[in-house]
């Protein structure tokens, strides 16, 4: 089909692959209205659908032949693993490795070939793939566990009964999150196959199981998608991150480099926005991500979300941004690895938080800047916690008359977590962009490791006798509430948010803090 693409790729100035990409992405839009009007009653043309339609993707559109044929060696395995093991403790750990080994060994080859992000090729459908295969055999064998060992996650997405071959390769083809995601469980497959996710009476759509306002919803999101991917051709080709490694860059002034490398920021990012909204319509149109509905009765879509842009362009805080990108992923990490990795009856700590992130590094590829990333991502984030538990508590309303607080100041202090997050996202993000050591190291070098100094600095300010600081200052505010010698730290990533005389912000009784290594940074 190379014909019908190279002189539109020509006109818009994109690779063939890209235009690919989008066409399959746009192409299920259309696709998605024909998937809703299958009957429940017929499940098996459902299930056949979605087959079909991901071979016309992966074979005549893709030409991913041999691409293809490991992806459904990928599927066979985690099947007949599944089916005949299920109730060993090793089966999801056997299939966790196995899947994720098989990726890992296609980024070597990409590496080793010199691919671009430009050209499409196995790893990508395989990294929503291996989301999809290593969560489903865990909830095969949650299925197969007491329920009272199981946490509610665990409870609902468990498989009991486990799915014949047709439902099984329908789930793992879904087509429209099957080359860039959004990855799903097998359980909201299946509910969404027989149209189980809606059941209340009135608001439906054509007699069918959906609740009005699917396609209103999923059609914007298919605009949003289109916006930003023009975005990111107007802008793109001259504004990423490739820049700051030239000479041009390192010679301008340091307020510039900064305001560039924001800039820069946000053009790569809106590549992602561009195909994470696109794939996100389309499921929509489908029947998934249905969430409820507003006050005012309108039905709402965000189960399908795999970003939320705003929310990383102006975050109020670090725990947020990272919340909201990459959030199928974030879920992943967090259900099969993160909660996997720690002992029953104990807390996450230090090791299930690197192990996580090692998991997620080798999850993206092969390339050196992705560990440089990832590791730095492993002290970004306790830095972060302990930032918004030793200082917001300040910037809360008194919890009583007699406490002073700082709320008054609590719109700067918004400003500041805002800037301060984007400047440390930008910052780390770079090597993900960058990929190789030289560049990663020169692009940091030419920010004069801005980064590190902030991250490392507040490390060395908490553990160094910062962290006591502020909380005696928060006692005498009276913004503590003393729990006696008890109630110390204990199992989270670089310990945890009391720092041993158990004290506790009263303005942070309610909050629950994050594990803090359930997050990712941007794949490529």
């Amino acid at each position: 089909m190379d014909a019908l693409f190279v002189p539109l790729a020509g006109v818009v100035g994109a690779s063939v692959d890209q235009v690919k990409l989008i066409s399959c992405l746009l192409v299920a839009y259309p696709l998605g209205s024909i998937f809703v009007r299958i009957p429940s009653s017929k499940p098996h043309l459902k299930h056949l659908f979605n087959i079909a339609v991901s071979l016309f993707y992966f074979l005549p559109m893709l030409g991913m032949y041999t691409g293809f044929l490991q992806l459904l060696g990928d599927i066979l395995v985690t099947y007949f693993v599944a089916k005949s093991s299920g109730k060993a403790k090793w089966m999801p750990w056997f299939v966790f490795i196995f899947i994720l080994g098989h990726l890992m060994f296609n980024h070597v080859i990409r590496v080793i070939y010199g691919l671009s992000y430009e050209t499409i090729e196995v790893t990508g459908p395989q990294m929503v793939l291996t989301m999809k295969l290593t969560t489903f055999a865990w909830n095969v064998w949650d299925g197969r566990r007491d329920e009272k060992d199981l946490d509610k996650w665990q409870l609902e997405k468990s498989v009991k009964e486990f799915p014949s071959l047709l439902e099984f390769l329908g789930y793992a083809l879904y087509f429209p999150g099957v080359l860039v995601g959004p990855s799903l469980e097998f359980s909201d497959y299946m509910n969404l196959v027989y149209e189980r996710t809606f059941t209340a009476p009135g608001k439906h759509e054509g007699g069918r199981r959906l609740p009005t306002g699917r396609k209103r919803v999923g059609y914007r999101k298919m605009f949003t998608g289109l916006a930003f991917l023009g975005v990111f051709v107007v802008f793109g080709g001259k504004n990423n991150f490739g820049v700051m490694v030239t000479d041009w860059f390192a010679e301008q002034s340091w307020g510039k480099r900064r305001a560039l490398r924001a800039l820069y920021g946000t053009c790569e990012r809106t590549k992602y926005y561009a195909i994470w909204t696109l794939t996100e319509g389309a499921s929509i149109l489908t029947g998934y991500g249905f969430t409820g509905f507003t006050a005012t009765g309108q039905s709402t879509w965000n189960g399908a979300a795999n970003v939320i842009p705003l929310a990383i362009e102006l975050p109020t805080n670090f725990k947020v941004l990272l919340d909201s990108w990459n959030m199928k992923a974030n879920v992943w990490l967090r259900e099969c690895v993160y909660k996997r990795v720690t002992p029953k009856g104990k807390k996450p700590g230090f090791f299930s938080s690197m192990l996580t992130f090692g998991t997620s590094a080798f999850w993206h590829g092969a390339q050196v800047g992705y560990y440089l990333t990832f590791l730095m991502g492993g002290f970004i984030t306790p830095a972060a916690r302990l930032a918004r538990v030793h200082f917001r508590p300040f910037f809360l309303p008194p919890p009583s008359p007699s406490a002073k607080s700082l709320a008054s100041l609590k719109p700067l202090y918004d400003i500041l977590t805002i800037l301060t997050s984007l400047l440390v996202l930008n910052y780390v993000a770079a090597p993900f962009m960058l990929l190789t050591w030289k560049d990663s190291i020169t692009g940091w070098s030419n920010l004069k490791w801005y980064g590190h100094v902030i991250v490392v600095g507040a490390l060395v300010f908490f553990y160094a006798g910062g962290a006591k600081w502020t909380r005696g200052v928060q006692k005498k505010m009276g913004l503590l509430e003393d729990k006696g010698k008890g109630a110390e730290k204990k199992g989270a990533p670089f310990g945890g948010p009391a720092n041993g005389n158990g004290a506790t912000p009263i303005a942070e009784k309610t909050f629950q803090l994050p594990p803090g290594i359930d997050r990712v940074i941007p794949p490529q």
